[in-house]
């Protein structure tokens, strides 16, 4: 029973991100074989129109270089996501593309803003936060492969590079680091020894009989064990004569 439950979790840890990557793969290749353009669903700021971007313009990208630098991020960071936080995984992504494209929609400059690269940086931004809040070793650890890995992507946060959307990524960062806040009652907590309780008594515990009290490993007489004496049972045969 219990490898059943691992291998689904582990089948759902590959496979959402698997398939969510597919799925925009499979929209740009409708673009490129029928010649049909989504750009004009994306976001564009400030007009009502343009609200509708907020949910589509994620599985929107312009060309084939804009879409293999948001596929590998996703895949990546969408199966940590779903690795480490299981139980919210859904609610970041789908909450996260709504308030990074409605922030992208507010602050945005007058332009079509497309791609999934305002979810990747929800998932950066919270995966990061999340764990330096948890204080957890592994969290601590994920967090600091992300900045290994991405860390550089904070620059396109800022105005640098005309034609990249930094209104999007600023966007996801804000919501990530947000969300980070928000999810902060479920962060896992770090596994406490019996010596970090309240309760934990040292007179009864039984490695620390083993050190003196200046803390030097002693040896313990090993305790006795008496010899059970075998029994014997005498069989005779009283003599009559």
């Amino acid at each position: 029973m219990k490898n059943q439950e691992h291998f689904k979790f582990s089948l759902g840890v590959v496979a959402y991100p698997l398939f969510s990557v597919l799925f925009l793969w499979m929209v740009f290749w409708f673009q490129v074989r029928f010649g049909y353009h989504f750009s004009k669903y994306g976001i564009y700021p400030q007009t009502l129109k343009g609200l509708r971007g907020v949910f589509f313009s994620p599985f929107i990208h312009g060309s084939l270089q804009h879409l293999y630098h948001n596929s590998i991020p996703l895949l990546v960071l969408g199966m940590s996501l779903f690795y480490f936080y299981r139980a919210i995984a859904w609610k970041v992504i789908c909450y996260g593309i709504l308030l990074s494209g409605f922030l992208t929609w507010c602050i945005g400059r007058p332009s079509f803003h497309i791609g999934a690269s305002g979810l990747v940086y929800v998932l950066v931004s919270f995966i990061f936060f999340k764990g330096v809040f948890a204080k957890h070793y592994r969290l601590i650890a994920l967090s600091l492969l992300v900045v290994f890995l991405y860390g550089s992507m904070i620059w396109y946060t800022l105005p640098i590079e005309r034609g990249i959307s930094w209104e999007g990524h600023m966007s996801g960062l804000i919501t990530g680091l947000l969300f980070a806040f928000i999810f902060r009652s479920q962060i896992a907590k770090p596994k406490k020894f019996e010596w970090e309780h309240k309760d934990f008594n040292e007179d009864n515990d039984p490695f620390l009989k083993h050190f003196d009290e200046n803390g030097n490993f002693i040896e313990l007489p090993e305790p006795e064990v008496e010899e059970e004496q075998p029994t014997v049972i005498y069989t005779y045969k009283e003599n009559k004569d």
